[in-house]
């Protein structure tokens, strides 16, 4: 639909350019003074006779005697001005003597050539291009937009592909269903791949001892986002393989361990409901043998020193920077919902494992080298799934993560006492009305007056003061 748009906007753009530039070469043909040039040409200026010019001189010298000989009275000395009418001295006869009635001169010919002259003002025949250096530069962004928006694509379509083409073996080995969700949809790839963005794509799997399935997201850089690509600039992220393993019930014991780098760690801290609330101390990584960088989120501490043996600390030592997290608990929710207390019931909780793998580094794509290395890392996934069903903890350990979970909800139903106080005051008063009006609908008068006697007693126990009973012991 973005490409249709796109190409849609530049071919209105072009019709704009095309009818401006036509409207100028109209223009230019269409000279309204080309007629006044002619009749310039055909009819050239003539010099002014002897006998005009005799004419015009006794015409003078006539108008001043007659002006001369006029007689002034003391009472003409006062000249009143009439400012309603500007045109008046139109009308007077002496004013224009020696004129002929048609207005002009009596002597002068009719034919007499014009003396007016027009000035030839050059038109602007061609269009200049720097008049439309914004059409130019908005057509040039449109162009680099949507090659970007194919090339990106086209890249995010190929990672997505080399990468589930390098693990498919491997996915086969350990599930017996890879890519079928069971739902018919349009972007499903051959290879089981569902396309839910340019840069988002997933895949399931199923068929395993030890969990109820697995969702593998791959989250890529918007490549088909020009201004994504631009902010790489200044933030570089990696593309990453997010994978969720939802845990059979009973199959791990419940406690909440996660580690990750700086940046994700805070990340879970804050945003995380388990997290935040089980084990929001932060500890390097060092304490635990892994590498410089990470941190560890632990609601046990003997859980967390089970889990990273010897194999999975020389995989964070070898492949710390392909490894971005790892989340494994029983109290997991979500993300951290704003507080809301509406809700009378705590949220559904799930046992998952989660690991956040980067497939590119600094903005790379994969290649054989990095593969074989995500490759050991998806392996690694498989070997903690194995390790969490095989561990157990101790007693201590148990009692501890009973207790948490206990306080939690203890805290919960402390938070939510008002509004489940309400809401059970509500259902009472709801089963008392539809409990009226089935009695009003009896025609039994009788039943109407033991209930409504059962209500007034209600009320007044309801309206009498509580008093405490004192029990004395006899001696």
């Amino acid at each position: 639909m973005k490409l249709w748009l796109v190409i849609i906007h530049i071919i209105l753009v072009a019709t704009n350019l095309w009818a401006t530039a036509h409207f100028h070469e109209e223009l230019s043909e269409d000279n309204e003074f080309a007629e006044f040039e002619d009749l310039d040409e055909e009819k050239p200026s003539q010099p002014v006779s002897n006998e005009h010019r005799s004419n015009e001189h006794r015409s003078n010298e006539k108008f001043k005697e007659t002006v001369s000989d006029q007689d002034f009275d003391e009472e003409d000395d006062v000249l009143i001005v009439d400012g309603d009418s500007e045109f008046d001295h139109f009308q007077d006869e002496e004013e224009f003597e020696g004129l002929d009635a048609a207005g002009g001169n009596a002597n002068s010919k009719p034919d007499e050539p014009s003396t007016l002259t027009i000035t030839k003002i050059p038109l602007h025949l061609h269009a200049r291009w720097d008049s439309f250096y914004v059409e130019i530069l908005m057509i040039i962004g449109l162009l680099v937009y949507f090659i970007n928006y194919v090339a990106g694509r086209a890249k995010n379509a190929r990672i997505a592909e080399m990468w589930l083409m390098e693990h498919k073996q491997l996915l086969l080995d350990n599930f017996s269903l890879v890519g079928d969700t069971g739902k018919s949809n349009e972007d499903v790839t051959e290879n089981g791949l569902v396309k839910e963005s340019q840069s988002h794509y997933s895949l399931y799997c199923s068929g395993r001892v030890g969990c109820d399935s697995m969702l593998i997201e791959l989250k890529l850089i918007k490549r088909q986002d020009l201004v994504a690509v631009l902010a790489q600039l200044v933030r570089p992220q990696n593309d990453q393989a997010h994978v969720r393993v939802d845990l059979s019930k009973d199959e791990t014991d419940n406690f909440v361990l996660a580690v990750a780098t700086k940046r994700t760690a805070v990340h879970l801290v804050r945003d995380m409901a388990d997290i935040s609330v089980y084990c929001p101390e932060k500890r390097p990584g060092e304490k635990f043998g892994l590498p410089s960088g990470f941190y560890v989120m632990t609601e046990i501490p003997e859980a967390a020193s089970a889990i990273f043996d010897t194999r999975v600390l020389q995989a964070f030592t070898k492949f710390a920077q392909y490894i971005d997290y790892i989340h494994i608990s029983d109290q997991y929710s979500g993300p951290k919902q704003q507080e809301d207390t509406t809700q009378l019931t705590m949220p559904e909780v799930k046992r998952v494992l989660l690991v956040g793998l980067n497939i590119s580094i600094k903005g790379r794509t994969t290649n054989a080298e990095s593969q074989e290395k995500l490759k050991f890392l998806l392996q690694l996934t498989f070997y903690l799934l194995d390790k969490l069903r095989r561990f157990k903890l101790s007693k201590e350990g148990k009692s501890k993560a009973d207790k948490n979970r206990l306080r939690v909800e203890e805290a919960f139903l402390k938070t939510t006492h008002a509004a489940r106080a309400e809401a059970a005051a509500q259902r009472r008063e709801e089963r008392r009305r539809a409990e009226k009006e089935r009695i009003l609908q009896e025609e039994d008068p009788d039943k109407q007056r033991k209930w409504e006697e059962k209500e007034q007693r209600r009320l007044a126990k309801k309206r009498a003061p509580r008093m405490k009973q004192l029990k004395v012991k006899a001696m």
